[in-house]
This record gives structure tokens, sequence and C-alpha cells, in this order.
């Protein structure tokens, strides 16, 4: 049995999940999705995925908590199978990955009834930050036994990266934009600060 989280919670939760991910893909279009990185136990480990929708064929960016383990990436859908992004994923397994330190081309696979899936949920929660701990999941005071009872219904993917991407249409894409921003910003500065000292 998992950790029951009442409807109308979830739908708030879910809600403010749709609100802040606009913002942290805008982060990272801005070139400060590495930074997230420097507070582990707050933000935890993120990364955006690029899917596909199964209805629209439109492309969207999700950003969600992830682990490297033994060289691969994984993830786990939270909300499980009801999770948007998931069920575009099983539809359309070709995405794309936006990692601290590259920009890839991959293949998802939902590995949850995988032996190691014990072993990959523990480390991808663990650095989850505090997405973890909002949903009343410690993994270092739950044992084995305790964890995969409270996350029976999450989903567990296994991002297969395959080409390294570069070029537009990537993170980074603006960030040109808050250094012109700065560029114009420092005349002003200096000139405010010429201001006060005549004064």
């Amino acid at each position: 049995m998992s950790m029951h989280i009442d409807p109308e919670i979830e739908q708030k939760l879910r809600q403010g999940f749709k609100v802040m991910n606009k913002f942290m893909v805008f982060l990272w279009r801005l070139g400060m999705g590495p930074w997230f990185g420097l507070w582990p136990n707050g933000w935890g480990q993120i990364m955006v995925i690029t899917h596909t929708g199964r209805k629209t064929g439109n492309k969207y960016k999700t950003p969600v908590n992830f682990a490297e383990l033994e060289g691969e990436v994984y993830c786990i859908a939270g909300f499980g199978k009801t999770a948007d992004w998931y069920r575009n994923l099983i539809i359309n397994p070709e995405v794309e990955i936006w990692l601290p330190n590259g920009w890839w081309k991959g293949i998802a696979e939902d590995i949850s009834d995988s032996p190691k899936r014990p072993e990959i949920m523990r480390v991808v929660i663990t650095a989850s930050g505090f997405a973890g701990r909002m949903f009343g999941l410690n993994p270092k005071k739950l044992d084995d036994e305790a964890l995969a009872l409270a996350t029976s219904s999450y989903k567990v993917i296994h991002i297969h990266r395959k080409i390294p991407q570069t070029g537009p249409g990537g993170p980074n894409d603006l960030a040109l934009v808050w250094q012109i921003a700065i560029f114009l910003l420092i005349p002003s500065l200096l000139s405010r600060r010429k201001k006060i000292k005549r004064s």
C-alpha cells in the first residue's frame, strides 16, 4: 500500500508544481540549471526532460529530480501512472534531457519492476532534496520495507543516454539575455554612484 495523499491536496500540489516547473525551465534557459546542484539538500538534483505529448504531438519540458547510479540516469514519477509526463514518455519514449553537465537525446524506459528498484528508489529520493520530505519520505529513516510500501505506486524511469546535443533550442538558449541586461545596467549603476559622490 502506498502513502495516501488526499485528492484535494494532491490537486493543489500538481498545480503548484506546474507553476514552479515553468519558472525552473526558464531558469535553465537562462543558464542557471547547474546552480540547483549547489544546494542538494534543498533543491535536490534536477534535470529537465523534453517529452512529446501523447495526444497533441507537442514538445513539453518538465523538471524532475534525478540521480545517477553507476553512470546511468534515473528518475521517478511521484504521482505514478497519472503523471502527464510519465504517460507521454510511455507512448513516446524518445526524449531529451538537460543535465547539469550536458544535453542528451535518449530513450526512456519504465523499469518499475526491476530488482534494482529499492536501490534506485532510495538513491533518487535522497537526491530529491525537499521534494521527498514534502511527501513524508526520509530515506535515512525508512528501512527498505517501509520505503517500498510508501512508494509502491511510484514509477521508476531509466533514461538511456544516446546522442549528446548542442546548438539552439537547448539549455542556456536565453543566457545572453541576462548578460546583456547586466551589461546595460552597469553604466546606470556607475552613473548613479558618481551622482551620490557629488551630492
